[in-house]
């Protein structure tokens, strides 16, 4: 692949610049790095077989460990997912945009191969304007940490670019992470829901959120 294009976003010009890039390198199946409100990542087309499979090899991992899906509006979660209960939608009303992310049943209509999801599909609404603005352009991507696994996701562009330089077509460059910290993922397709990480999000404050509905959830690792 040619030389990386990092593109800067201080300036509303510069923003747009680099926006437009972002989402016109993933309409051509390339993959991009994007700054996120935890850390950056790397993404590509959901629904690009090709794309999704060169996200995976380009962070050497393989399709026992298939990436999350970033929407831009919580109204896209019915269109990957069904059978979302009523206490992860309050979660998805407290959080989103934010650190949480959500394991669902996907939509049996959905035609993407993300790897061995076993009728799974991670989903999350990032807190960045930029990541927000780009997947407002591209419609859900497939975005796993901006890094080469065992090694420390980037919290910056400058760490996403030694790590994954060679494998993308452009990189956003959105300043450090704010967040820096992952986010959390819980299992809502079984009744009472699992927390399957802890991040960002800690359980006294997501299980705050959903008291009224009798739901309690615990950290399952």
């Amino acid at each position: 692949m040619s030389v990386v294009d990092r593109l800067a976003t201080s300036t509303e010009e510069e923003r747009e610049a680099a926006v437009t890039a972002a989402a016109g390198a993933v309409r051509r199946g390339e993959l991009v790095v994007i700054p996120t409100d935890t850390v950056y990542g790397i993404a590509a087309d959901a629904f690009s077989h090709d794309a999704v499979k060169a996200l995976l090899e380009a962070k050497g991992r393989g399709r026992e460990m298939p990436p999350p899906v970033l929407v831009s509006a919580a109204t896209t979660l019915d269109a990957l997912a069904e059978g979302v209960p009523i206490w992860a939608r309050t979660l998805v009303e407290q959080f989103w945009p934010g650190p949480l992310t959500l394991v669902c049943r996907q939509q049996p209509s959905l035609v993407w191969d993300l790897g061995e999801t076993r009728g799974t599909v991670a989903v999350r609404m990032p807190d960045d304007e930029v990541a927000l603005a780009v997947l407002e352009r591209t419609g859900p991507l497939a975005v796993s940490s901006a890094n080469l696994t065992g090694r420390p996701a980037a919290t910056d562009a400058d760490a996403a670019e030694e790590m994954l330089g060679d494998a993308v077509a452009v990189i956003v460059d959105g300043g450090t992470s704010p967040g820096g910290e992952a986010s959390t993922i819980i299992d809502v397709t079984v009744p009472d829901g699992r927390v399957l990480r802890l991040g960002a999000l800690s359980l006294e404050v997501l299980n705050a959120a959903i008291e009224e509905h009798g739901v309690v959830l615990a950290d399952e690792g």
